[in-house]
């Protein structure tokens, strides 16, 4: 298997594996907890439900673009990271939102 070259670093393709991998795994969690959320909303129609579903999405698409942008689409790290950070962030915000917007 040849190597990938990842930054300063080299990942072997067991190594790259095993790290996309771990960003599926954490999407999975994401989006699943972003449905729950969502089906939540829907049975009680409690909008802040709606709110961490909402902000669920965007963590999980956050846990994972800083990688691909940079693998992928050759974004610089920095810029890769600016993205993933305000993704992120969004989520977070959209999910205090929800929580202080009470009952």
């Amino acid at each position: 298997m040849e190597p990938t070259v990842v930054g300063a670093s080299v990942l072997s393709g067991v190594d790259a594996l095993a790290a996309y991998g771990a960003k599926l795994v954490v999407l999975a969690l994401n989006l699943t907890i972003a449905y729950l959320a969502y089906r939540g909303y829907r049975q009680s129609g409690r909008e802040p439900m709606l709110y961490v579903s909402g902000g669920f999405v965007f963590i999980g698409a956050g846990a994972i673009c800083e990688g691909m942008l940079y693998d992928l689409a050759g974004v610089s790290i920095s810029a890769a990271g600016l993205v993933q950070a305000a993704l992120v962030s969004t989520g977070m915000v959209l999910i205090l939102f929800s929580l202080r917007s009470g009952p």
